[in-house]
């Protein structure tokens, strides 16, 4: 089979790095990384991907350029190799560049198209969809049509451990692609000065202990009778054995905001790693740290509305003075603020396009 592991823009390259890892041939292509493998593959990926936002089986695709085109090809691809009599089939949809840009239309055209396939191979006249949920996407862009069944289930981003999002919300899997992309070394203490509800924390403790991101959340396909229930929980098992919290070493942060740390602690908690991260109540100009040569890692506020941005423009030079008093220190902050770089009062020595949802922003290494 054939799979995309779909991510943000910017993320691709390492989805295809995460997958390499794996043993699983990937080539990035825009929106995600594509490899080829079987259910236990498709499976592992849902379990230990950290950067990817879903992991979709691809049933087929072609170029269409009306709706019977569509209708023609979705009523050509195998769906009963996956669908039961009894499945529950949602369509969702998105068009982009394409002669066909109504989203509701592909969805309707492509259900009927399932439904004709199913009712053809199962005999059956009405499908009471009562079972397992298979959920279909078509994405259409440039006229070529991807039909593909979501293996994921819930975004890979929901790990379970946050219940509360915060003011400014940092997607698990973008902090932990702020993590991977740092220049952290195993003996180095990483400390986010501005950590809000903590998840650039639990990723980069996550990462260190080498737990799968996916350990205790439930996937779509783990309902699919096509998919190989033994074998998909002997993964959970290895993954579960291969976690070491040990080897977490010294990870910790600080913020301002006493709500935000209490949120903090719960989720910490919630990750089921209470007791291996320091968090504290602390103005970063006053953060000192005893550590030598410390990774400060931090997703300060971008000042988007213009009441905040003399605040955040301010914060980015106690920043600057954070950086200073930390000899040897390494410093990576995302942000969409263009000018944080005149605020810090120096040039990064590496950047990176990335996404905070909608937002273009910098990643900026030190």
């Amino acid at each position: 089979m054939e799979f995309m592991a779909a991510a943000a823009f910017g993320l691709e390259g390492l989805v295809k790095k995460e997958l390499n890892q794996m043993g699983l041939e990937a080539r990035g292509e825009n929106g995600g990384a594509r490899f080829s493998g079987g259910a236990r593959d498709a499976f592992r990926a849902n379990l230990w991907l950290r950067t990817a936002d879903r992991v979709l089986l691809i049933v087929g695709e072609g170029k269409v350029l009306s709706f019977e085109d569509l209708f023609q090809l979705a009523l050509s691809l195998p769906w009963e190799d996956y669908l039961p009599p009894n499945a529950r089939f949602p369509v969702s949809g998105k068009c982009a560049r394409s002669r066909l840009m109504s989203v509701s239309d592909c969805q309707a055209v492509t259900k009927k198209a399932v439904v004709e396939r199913l009712k053809r191979r199962y005999k059956v006249s009405w499908f009471e969809e009562t079972g397992p949920e298979f959920r279909v996407d078509v994405s259409i862009h440039g006229d070529m049509a991807r039909l593909t069944l979501d293996t994921s289930g819930a975004a890979l981003n929901r790990r379970g451990y946050r219940t509360w999002n915060g003011e400014a919300p940092l997607r698990e899997t973008l902090a932990a692609a702020l993590v991977m992309l740092a220049p952290w070394k195993s003996d180095m203490p990483l400390w986010d000065p501005c950590c809000g509800t903590g998840t650039i924390l639990i990723e980069a403790a996550y990462q260190r202990a080498n737990r799968a991101p996916g350990l205790t959340r439930p996937f779509a396909c783990e309902s699919w009778p096509c998919f190989p229930k033994q074998a998909m929980e002997d993964l959970r098992r290895e993954a579960e054995e291969k976690a070491d919290l040990g080897k977490i070493g010294m990870i910790g942060g600080s913020d301002l905001d006493p709500q935000a740390l209490e949120l903090c602690k719960r989720h910490i908690r919630q990750a089921g790693l209470g007791g291996r991260i320091t968090v504290r109540q602390k103005d970063l100009r006053e953060l000192t740290l005893d550590a030598d040569s410390p990774l400060f890692l931090a997703n300060p506020p971008y000042g988007e509305r213009l009441s905040d941005r003399k605040n955040c423009e301010k914060l980015y030079r106690d920043l600057r003075a954070l950086y200073d008093r930390h000899e040897n220190c390494r410093l990576c902050v995302i942000t969409a603020h263009t000018g944080f770089e005149r605020c810090f009062g120096r040039r990064a020595a590496q950047k990176r396009r990335l996404y905070n949802g909608r937002l273009e922003c910098e990643y900026l290494i030190y």
